[in-house]
């Protein structure tokens, strides 16, 4: 009797914890790590019910310390980092099958120095999912639909904010076009004004070239009638000369006393 005792307390106690749960069709990791700086790689292995003495019970899957060795199913995947001593197993796809107990063992070199960890795993059913399910999608959906009313806001402070430029832009074109015009009636006027200052002198000019015509024609029509009365003149003195020589009075008048 004493000696099973020794052998009992010279085995490494066996460490436990509280059940772990897991959801049909979901995904559960179930927790297994030993100190790797302390003891280095080490081989580890994972099976169904208690652990015996030697070895996992209904191995699922073993490592050599550095990666894994076997593996019963696809469904078992050792997700943590071997390097650091996480030999953590992730079952994937849980069925009502799968729930029960797990044990992990790591291969302590030496006599009695394995670590064991014995895991519960029970399995809750679809309904549960389905309830997850249905509310994870009724958030998805108000997600979404917050997210599409924010979008349709944003959406129509888009429109205003363009249309608000768009009547700006308008505004700023019709004050141009308003200016544009303004100038161009204001340049006609000059050039109108200038043309109406340069007829008028141009007038003026025609104007005054007549007159000063009329002024030499007079003169000229002035010294015309003169010389015509000089020459009358002359001609009435040399009629006057010529009749007294006819009478023979020798051109002279009589004289009465």
């Amino acid at each position: 009797m004493k000696i099973v005792l020794l052998i009992a307390l010279l085995t490494v106690g066996e460490c436990g914890g509280s059940p772990v749960v897991g959801y049909e069709g979901q995904n559960v990791t179930l927790s297994c790590k030993y100190d790797i700086k302390y003891h280095k790689n080490q081989p580890i292995c994972w099976g169904r019910g208690d652990i015996p003495n030697m070895g996992c019970n209904k191995q699922l899957i073993s490592t050599d310390g550095y990666k894994v060795e076997e593996r019963v199913s696809s469904r078992y995947q050792l997700l943590g980092r071997l390097n650091d001593g996480d030999v953590s197993l992730t079952i994937l796809n849980l069925t009502d099958s799968d729930a029960g107990r797990y044990g992990c063992r790591v291969h302590i070199y030496g006599l009695f120095n394995d670590e064991k960890h014995h895991i519960d795993l029970n399995i809750k059913g679809a309904s549960s999912t389905t309830t997850s399910t249905t509310l994870d999608r009724r958030t998805s959906t108000e997600e979404t639909t917050h997210n599409y009313t924010t979008g349709q806001l944003t959406s129509t402070e888009t429109i205003i904010t363009s249309s608000t430029n768009s009547e700006h832009t308008d505004k700023e074109s019709t004050s141009v076009a308003v200016v544009l015009v303004g100038a161009l009636f204001g340049l006609i006027a000059l050039t109108t004004a200038v043309g109406v200052v340069i007829m008028g002198r141009r007038w003026r000019q025609l104007n005054k070239i007549p007159t000063h015509q009329h002024q030499v024609n007079s003169s000229v029509q002035f010294n015309s009638v003169q010389l015509q009365s000089r020459g009358l003149a002359e001609e009435n003195i040399y009629q006057i000369d010529g009749g007294s020589d006819v009478a023979g009075n020798g051109g002279e008048y009589e004289y009465c006393p």
